[in-house]
């Protein structure tokens, strides 16, 4: 299901954990996510 299809999502904290977990969720149910942390690296990867 595409439930957040031509919508923009910013999510904080998304490098790790719950964080990381929604923003892929979010990106899988078509959303076009912002992913926003201090640890680079680790959201690069997200």
């Amino acid at each position: 299901m595409r439930r957040f299809a031509e919508q923009v999502s910013v999510i904080t904290g998304s490098a790790t954990g719950i964080g990381a977990a929604t923003a892929c969720r979010f990106a899988a149910e078509g959303a076009n996510v912002a992913c926003l942390d201090i640890n680079e690296a680790d959201n690069d990867a997200t």
